[in-house]
């Protein structure tokens, strides 16, 4: 079984991007993102109303990580402080060597590969440091956009289960896609 271990946090950096800790400070950015009923449209988690809603995630974030059970990393742009998105492990199986990556982006910064860039850093994060076997993600099949950050990040289709997922009175599709450790 798999020994995990967030402490010290550990900061990540790509070309354009620092993958940081979120905090207290970050949260405007979070109540921005989660919110934003475009930004949550193919997310099954309630709306963000107030600021303790988001500070109520941002605690939740934190409580995960202190007890290595995920790891969530806001997304700035290297130099800024500013939160632009989030990414991280959830969902951590010890005993299968495997997690669940999930990620969301402010709408303003759609379409210039930050998703992907960020995701190459988590991916190897995950099979190096935390010595996965596998990476899932589980997504709506409607969610194209999602599909083909996905696809270009390496991941394969494993299955898509039928309105196996209630979220408030409705049956919700999944789609789940997978990365193997190939190293």
């Amino acid at each position: 079984m798999l020994t995990i271990n967030f402490s010290p946090f550990p900061n990540l950096e790509t070309d354009r991007l620092t993958l940081r800790s979120v905090t207290v400070n970050d949260v405007n950015e979070i109540f921005d993102l989660r919110s934003n009923k475009e930004v949550m449209k193919y997310i099954p988690r309630p709306i963000a109303k107030t600021l303790d809603d988001a500070l109520d995630h941002i605690n939740t974030i934190n409580a995960m990580i202190d007890k290595n059970e995920g790891i969530n990393w806001g997304i700035s742009f290297r130099g800024s402080p500013k939160l632009i998105g989030i990414i991280g492990h959830y969902r951590i199986q010890p005993h299968n060597h495997r997690a669940e990556v999930g990620y969301i982006l402010n709408p303003e910064f759609h379409g210039q590969g930050i998703i992907p860039e960020a995701m190459k850093k988590v991916i190897a994060y995950g099979f190096n440091e935390m010595k996965l076997h596998s990476i899932e993600a589980v997504i709506n099949p409607k969610n194209n956009a999602s599909e083909r950050v996905l696809q270009k990040s390496g991941f394969k289709k494993e299955a898509h289960f039928i309105e196996n997922h209630l979220y408030e009175g409705e049956f919700l599709d999944t789609v789940i896609y997978s990365l193997l450790n190939n190293s």
